[in-house]
């Protein structure tokens, strides 16, 4: 079937079924896919239209799990032609067909690491990238269709879809979600700004057309809306709510004396925290629509998480997916701990907090872990960003931080290729801030634009700049003639910063600029951050595969309690259109202005103006990069089959769900 490129024509016009899977685990025996009694006719190809989701297998014979078919033989579940939908999703196969059984052996840093049970081991949003990056695909809907002004979205639900306790899914859940959730102020005081029009900011509006379609409108054209669907804010119970489970817990359906008993009886002030509670990834009574749903939830542990008997997907021969039986998290206090667990080979597949610097570890133990070390590709345009404080309190370190020119010096004196092999053991990239090649809007341009290591140029400029006074030990003195010191407040989690810090340290020496590193909690450097308080904070610029829905790391940003902030106040002038914060320069208003103007564009006006965003952000080196496109190191059993050997990994894209856990599978034998 043919699949429409996002990149530079249509992007929102869309076909095809996210490609590429991933993992499966070892422990308990797996049973192979039972031989159906009469094989599935051959899948038709789809009517090769740009909203229509692959080729579907036909209503023949399909073939579930064991343990389900126990629970069908025994009268407690319907069969698995009654619990599939008319038009199930089908899930293509990385390596081959999989075999049914086993418990994914996974760990987790804290409970509540454990809820990606629901997002990343649970990417069940309306529409999924493809492995192309520029292109979506139907999802949990079978298709849908965008008007020509891209005001309109129209989604097509699969008939006879259900939730994890077999109630059927409707165009009323989502109603349920839009009136009763969204619209409600209790519940959200603030609207997510991706719900609102790109122009007016009113929010979008949400009707039933039938059982299983429903049509979401904007005022104005809003091009972009149906990649945030694909990301981690189209996540289905960001986008979709049980009404026939919740309804229980919200007023406008239950008399106010029996909601504030429940509520007090569950030891609630109001009920809005009562509901927001019910909603929670550790409350197992509520139905979901993932490959698995939570069974044992802290304080026990181990978490422990079984499949979904009534999970809408089957692999290409009619097989009810997923294969895997169980996702087990096992808890530790941190990292370290759970990078020990893997290397011992404890774990069957994991990639989320397994760190790169351990590689050569995992390399020399893998034979006796009985494992395979993996690498994907992080989306990280540069591991250790720097942000420059450019609304800094104090005037004279922000008359410089908002200067392009001292900024470019600063990138100037670092020796990025040191960095690379003394602190990242060479294996990420010397770089710009800028996006990874894997992006359709990537320029090798912007990764060189500033990078080349060259103290002569960076002293040359801060000369110009009129920094020419030096205290005795060399260092230069601010235009004020206090002494010029940059404090760079930073935690020691998501890369080897403590070290990549004192070799820029060093290296700045040789231009004059004194700059001491500060290691803090994480906490409290995105507290001091997010207040406006730091010289300079750290932190990853990932989202640097789909940056279009996520565009914080390509303009002046800066929000409460996020260490990636370097510009709030000109940020909050340009959220509360002018009423608060201060009025940026020129060049950063045309840049909120043209991300407005990306938002809302139509496919055919996007490519240029999307161009034109990153090409700004590029020259005004906003942010500062050093190293990136590091490898994703994974741990992955060898009896553990169909994860991908190459992919690119990100929030955005919400891996590993975007390599379709559901059909990693636990060989046997």
């Amino acid at each position: 079937m043919s699949q429409i490129r996002l990149n530079r024509r249509r992007f929102l016009e869309c076909t095809g079924i996210a490609a590429s899977l991933a993992l499966t685990a070892a422990c308990a025996p797996a049973a192979p896919a039972p031989t159906p009694t009469e094989a599935p006719a051959e899948v038709a190809e789809a009517t090769p239209t740009p909203t229509t989701a692959p080729a579907e297998v036909p209503a023949a014979k399909y073939n579930e799990a064991p343990m389900l078919a126990e629970r069908v033989q025994a009268g407690t579940l319907p069969p698995v032609e009654e619990r599939l939908p008319k038009e199930p999703m089908v899930i293509p196969v990385t390596e081959e067909i999989g075999q049914y059984g086993g418990t994914w052996h996974r760990c987790a840093v804290g409970p509540g690491d454990a809820s990606i049970i629901f997002s990343r081991l649970g990417y069940e949003n309306l529409v999924r990238w493809n492995e192309d990056l520029v292109s979506v695909s139907p999802n949990l809907v079978k298709s849908f269709e965008i008007s020509e002004d891209a005001t309109e979205f129209t989604f097509y639900l699969r008939e006879g879809t259900r939730w994890s306790d077999g109630e059927p899914l409707t165009a009323d859940d989502f109603v349920f979600w839009y009136e009763d959730i969204l619209l409600n102020k209790e519940i959200t005081p603030t609207i997510p700004k991706h719900f609102r029009d790109p122009v007016n900011d009113e929010v979008m509006v949400l009707e039933k057309v039938d059982d299983y379609t429903f049509k979401i409108r904007f005022g104005s054209p809003y091009g972009l809306y149906i990649q945030v669907m694909a990301g981690a804010d189209g996540l289905q119970d960001r986008i979709c709510a049980p009404k026939h489970y919740l309804t229980q817990f919200h007023p406008k359906y239950v008399a106010k004396d029996e909601l504030d008993k429940k509520t007090k009886d569950a030891k609630f002030e109001n009920w809005w925290e009562y509901f927001a509670n019910r909603r929670l990834w550790d409350n197992p009574e509520h139905p979901r629509l993932t490959p698995w749903i939570p069974t044992r939830v802290p304080p026990d542990i181990p978490i422990l998480c079984e499949r979904n008997p009534y999970y809408w997907k089957t692999d290409p021969e009619g097989n009810q997916l997923p294969y895997i039986d169980r996702v087990q998290f096992d808890v530790v206090e941190n990292s370290d701990l759970l990078n020990l667990k893997a290397v011992a080979g404890e774990l069957d597949m994991q990639f989320r907090h397994i760190m790169w610097s351990n590689y050569p570890l995992f390399i020399e133990n893998a034979e006796k872990g009985d494992y395979r070390v993996m690498k994907w590709t992080l989306a990280e345009g540069s591991n250790c960003l720097l942000f420059p404080n450019m609304n800094h309190k104090d005037p004279g370190l922000r008359e410089l931080l908002a200067n392009l020119d001292f900024r470019i010096a600063l990138s100037h004196g670092i020796n990025r290729s040191d960095i690379n092999e003394l602190a990242y053991q060479g294996f990420g990239t010397p770089r710009q801030a800028s996006l990874i090649p894997q992006s359709a809007y990537f320029k090798e341009e912007h990764a060189l634009r500033y990078a080349d290591h060259d103290p002569e140029k960076a002293n040359g400029i801060l000369d110009d700049l009129g920094l020419t006074e030096r205290d005795s030990e060399g260092f230069r003195l601010r235009l004020d003639g206090q002494p010029l010191l940059l404090t760079v407040e930073y935690f020691p989690q998501f890369g080897p910063w403590r070290d990549v810090l004192q070799m820029m340290s060093e290296q700045w020496q040789e231009i004059g600029i004194r700059m001491t590193p500060k290691e803090e909690d994480r906490t409290l450097v995105a507290e001091r951050a997010g207040a406006g308080e730091t010289d300079v904070s750290v932190g990853t610029m990932d989202y640097c595969a789909t940056p279009l829905i996520r565009p914080d790391r390509f303009v002046p940003f800066g929000a409460p309690g996020v260490y990636e902030s370097n510009a709030v106040q000109w940020w909050t002038w340009n959220l509360t259109r002018g009423q608060q914060g201060e009025e940026p320069p020129e060049e950063v208003k045309q840049q909120y202005a043209l991300y407005d103007q990306i938002r809302g564009a139509s496919p055919d006006a996007l490519p240029p103006l999307a161009e034109q965003f990153f090409d700004n952000a590029s020259i005004n080196l906003w942010n500062i990069g050093t190293v990136g496109v590091l490898p994703h190191v994974g741990v992955v059993k060898n009896n553990f089959r169909n994860v991908p050997e190459e992919a690119v990994s990100d929030w955005l894209l919400l891996t590993p769900g975007n390599t379709n856990v559901e059909q990693y599978f636990i060989r046997q034998g």
